[in-house]
């Protein structure tokens, strides 16, 4: 229920702000916008500002409002919600059991992976602008919801940079087994370097598609060139023919007035 649940919810906040801010309520997402010129770097810093600053509110909201009892603590709601690996992963508690862990490098490996399938809808779908299309909210919604089927298990589904810092701050002195800040650098780097590979992706085809009109005006510059070139000969040709025309008359002229003065030569003797 956890992917759908997730997805849902990406889904609705972005078809609710999608036509101001383009929905952008995650780092990585802002990040990648900002490299591939479809947010303002100036927007794009002050959108990872309101993220950071709302997340962060919103972590201290749920600690607070969470009911707890000595049987029921905080640990046992913030456990699954904060993003950890080894023992701060969400399975740890099950893999301890059998002597393993996920490591740190299986978790960078599964957030990039993850991050790589929602930057990569977010940018599909974005206007030129930043501005969410028709598509946009629907796409989100699926690709949040497919990224935390693939990560939850191993990570708790970090995915956004923000979301992962504001848990994490507030449940510093919550008693987890792991100091979440300590491994919240992960899901800052993870998002961070998929919405750098998604940005130069988009890039590298937008000068592949840029470069092929250009091409075509220089094609059909040469065809003009070439029958330009074949006028002019024609034209020349034509030039020339009238010139040796006008030559072979004035020789026929000549020739006539020879003979005619050759008769009348004739004649007088």
């Amino acid at each position: 229920y956890r992917p759908v649940a997730t997805g849902l919810a990406y889904a609705v906040v972005t078809a609710i702000f999608s036509r101001i801010s383009g929905g952008q309520f995650n780092p990585a997402v802002t990040v990648a916008a900002v490299l591939a010129s479809k947010t303002k770097l100036v927007d794009g810093i002050l959108y990872v500002i309101a993220q950071v600053i709302g997340a962060i509110a919103a972590g201290f909201a749920v600690v607070k409002l969470l009911p707890t009892s000595e049987q029921v603590t905080s640990t046992v709601w913030l456990s699954p919600a904060v993003n950890g690996f080894e023992k701060g992963s969400v399975s740890y508690s099950l893999l301890t059991q059998y002597g393993i862990t996920f490591s740190i490098t299986l978790a960078i490996v599964v957030e990039v992976v993850a991050s790589l399938i929602v930057v990569a809808a977010a940018m599909s779908t974005m206007g030129k602008n930043g501005e969410g299309s028709d598509r946009y909210t629907a796409t989100m919604g699926i690709a949040y919801a497919i990224a935390v089927a693939i990560s939850y298990p191993v990570t708790g589904a970090g995915l956004n940079p923000a979301r992962s810092t504001g848990i994490a701050v507030a449940a510093v002195n919550e008693g987890l087994t792991q100091n979440p800040l300590q491994q919240l650098w992960v899901f800052w780097i993870a998002p961070v370097l998929a919405a750098a590979v998604v940005a130069l992706v988009m890039i590298i085809v937008q000068m592949a598609t840029t470069a092929k009109p250009k091409a075509e005006p220089t094609d059909e510059g040469d065809m003009a060139d070439l029958e330009a070139a074949d006028e002019q000969a024609a034209e020349d040709s034509a030039e020339d023919g009238v010139a040796e025309q006008a030559v072979e008359a004035e020789v026929r002229d000549q020739q006539a007035d020879a003979e005619s003065n050759a008769d009348e030569g004739i004649e007088r003797d």
